[in-house]
């Protein structure tokens, strides 16, 4: 796309024809007839004489080349990109051991829960724009694994870094709320919302589901609470010294009541997945649920051309100088 930068500066060409009327009004240079040249019109003129015709197309082509420099001619294009107005959302995580459970099924692979959870959650990023995104992960414990940013790449880096066990064997889902919101309040937002992932019951940390969820819904901040695996027994990958791997059941016990009061307090929704499948489908509902009116701005990307006609405009200038001060130098 081609265009001026400061159009208006092409108003001055018109200035050129204006000043060409006045200058031969004002100024008239009639031709004398003398009795030595009479008769000699239709003769052919000499090369110099021609040149010093085009003195003036000279000098007038360098001011319009220099005006047209001035008005900024541009190659390139305007560009147009959509993205949200971006909302807050901090992933807690659980890390506590019952995450091995390996009920779950990737790709036609047996996997842990937390790697079916880490599976979903990369597609779910993925499909977010202007969002900040922070990762709380808990156990015994809940800390700030990442901030809130829209880094999506490191944050899908951090996720594939998650280990089970790494914040402690229990489950703190009371803590995990209040560090997330803690982050959340970090940065002001439109939209402020936690997805809260747990497989297990609140049995550890210093603060209390309930006392948690009333914070959040004071802070107008939504909880969507998901429940991962089944209930009753799941299978573990244990080390049995002197046998190697086996794979034992182990009886698995979720909170639901206490997840569903979390979400049904801050306005969010509570999800139960027993498969790979469902938990797609959850954070596909909540990507649909949680999107914000799309916002159109526009940037340019420019290259300035004025170099292409300043440069000849230079050059006619600077021959017109010449000629008017050497061959064709007037003298009074």
């Amino acid at each position: 796309m081609f265009r001026f930068d400061t159009p208006h500066m092409l108003l001055l060409l018109i200035a050129i024809p204006l000043v060409i009327v006045y200058r031969k009004h004002r100024c008239p240079s009639p031709r004398l007839k003398t009795p030595g040249t009479q008769g000699l019109e239709g003769l052919p003129t000499s090369p110099m004489a021609a040149l010093a015709r085009l003195l003036p197309v000279i000098k007038y082509g360098a001011l319009c080349l220099m005006i047209i420099a001035l008005a900024r001619p541009q190659w390139g294009v305007r560009e147009v990109s959509l993205r949200t107005e971006g909302i807050n959302i901090v992933l807690a995580v659980d890390l506590s051991e019952s995450m091995a459970a390996l009920d779950f099924e990737r790709d036609g692979k047996i996997v842990n829960r937390l790697e079916a959870v880490i599976g979903v959650i990369r597609s779910f990023v993925s499909k977010r724009s202007g969002d900040r995104i922070g990762l709380v992960v808990f156990g015994d414990h809940a800390y700030t694994q990442l901030p809130l940013t829209r880094d999506y790449d490191t944050l899908i880096d951090m996720l594939h870094r998650l280990t089970i066990g790494a914040a402690g064997k229990s489950t703190a889902i009371g803590d995990a709320i209040g560090i997330s919101l803690k982050r959340l309040a970090d940065i002001e937002g439109k939209s402020n919302i936690i997805i809260l992932l747990t497989d297990g019951r609140s049995n550890s940390g210093a603060l209390s589901p309930e006392a948690a969820a009333r914070i959040a819904a004071q802070k107008a901040v939504k909880i969507y609470a998901i429940g991962v695996g089944g209930t009753g027994e799941a299978p573990f990958r244990v080390t049995v010294p002197g046998f190697g791997e086996r794979y034992v059941y182990q009886r698995v016990d979720m909170d639901e009541d206490t997840l569903r009061m979390i979400s049904t307090r801050t306005d969010g929704m509570w999800f139960r997945a027993e498969d790979t499948q469902t938990l797609q489908k959850i954070y596909e509902t909540i990507d649909r649920l949680e999107k914000t009116e799309a916002v159109v701005k526009t940037f340019d990307q420019y290259r300035d051309l004025y170099s292409y006609p300043l440069l000849p405009a230079l050059g006619l200038l600077a021959l017109w100088v010449i000629l008017v001060n050497t061959r064709f130098l007037r003298i009074p």
